[in-house]
């Protein structure tokens, strides 16, 4: 049995920590195994196919990142291809990644990444691939399992920056802005919110109003409270409005969401009258060391999905259904995104602790 690994999309910690679980697994079996550079692009002739063996994978457990490197322009079914003139363009090169696996004697692919690559890996088994995923996402909006591993990391990145906010933002009476990643779900807002002790969030699931939440603000300051930490996904958008978006988005490549935090920090302000901060976390929170449970997550995640390629589980992708892990069709995972549920007990606590969600 020949298997080869595959990251695609952004990078997150504990990634890894699932390429090493899945090449001691696959070794312990006397399999070979085969690391695809850079999502596909090692298969397209873009970048390299290499052998992964156990001294290849020999303490990278703890580290972030990714030894396979990765990207999010690597869709082998829309594939950037720059053209003479310097134009580019999307080709399906598709059929050239299956018969360049053949060639390669790959008899099946472990695809890590979030619901994008989770999507092409869906595509390619439609086309005959044998594929097993393993979802990877720090925003943790893949439906079918209860956590992505990153998650906790990008939440604990989060509450420590939001532990260091409230400092300064008590010492000057201010009111500071914080954005985190989120594009369309708000856990890492809304967990890491909670756990640092901010007095608003802002969660995609929950357009807010700008009144509602300078309301918050000026309550807290009725009660003697004169600072104020504001939580908000960089999804998060107002009644009415749209996300705020970034220019500079390159072929291939999604639209870049953020602002809301400069924004917001503006309007508040502006309305309140109060001294308002805002800082962007950033790919701060794609960085670093995998936190304990994230190591032990990607680590269960990687042997399971080697004994998914074992059991046939072809078109399915390993998922945390505490306190097993289990494999879940890729369609099931792809049809409803995970969004935060606005009944969990999490949202109530919230509430009831009096953070504002700017509705």
């Amino acid at each position: 049995m020949r298997i080869a690994i595959s990251t695609g999309g952004g990078d997150a910690p504990g990634l890894n920590a699932v390429i090493r679980a899945a090449v001691l697994a696959a070794a312990d079996r006397g399999w070979h195994v085969l690391g695809i550079k850079k999502g596909y692009a090692g298969l397209l002739g873009d970048d390299e196919v290499i052998p992964l063996t156990r001294d290849e994978v020999r303490g990278i457990g703890h580290l972030g990142g990714t030894i396979l490197r990765t990207t999010n322009r690597g869709n082998p079914f829309s594939y950037p291809v720059r053209q003479p003139d310097g134009s580019v363009v999307e080709v399906d090169r598709s059929d050239e990644l299956l018969e360049n696996a053949r060639n390669l004697g790959i008899n099946a692919l472990i695809s890590i990444g979030g619901d994008g690559s989770l999507a092409i890996a869906e595509k390619l088994a439609n086309k005959g691939m044998r594929v097993v995923c393993v979802p990877k996402t720090i925003d943790n909006d893949v439906s079918g399992t209860l956590s992505t591993f990153g998650f906790d990391t990008a939440v604990n990145t989060a509450m420590e920056a939001i532990d260091k906010l409230h400092t300064t933002a008590e010492s000057h009476d201010r009111v500071i802005v914080m954005e985190v990643m989120g594009r369309h779900a708000g856990f890492i807002a809304l967990h890491s919110g909670v756990a640092g002790a901010a007095h608003v969030i802002l969660i995609p699931e929950i357009p807010y109003d700008l009144s509602a939440v300078c309301e918050a603000i000026m309550t807290r300051e009725r009660r003697g409270r004169f600072f104020d930490i504001v939580v908000a996904a960089e999804g998060a958008f107002p009644k009415g409005g749209a996300e705020s978006v970034m220019g500079g988005a390159l072929p291939g490549e999604a639209m870049r969401l953020g602002g809301i935090a400069e924004r917001l920090a503006r309007q508040i302000q502006d309305k309140t009258g109060k001294e308002c901060r805002s800082l962007v976390l950033g790919h701060l929170q794609r960085g670093g060391m995998p936190t304990g449970y994230d190591r032990l997550l990607a680590t269960r995640f990687g042997g399971a999905a080697v004994q998914a390629v074992e059991d046939g589980k072809w078109g399915h992708m390993v998922a945390l259904q505490s306190p097993n892990i289990v494999t879940v069709p890729v369609a099931d995972a792809l049809r409803h995104p995970k969004r935060v549920d606005l009944g969990h007990d999490l949202m109530r606590t919230a509430r009831r602790l009096g953070i504002s969600f700017g509705d």
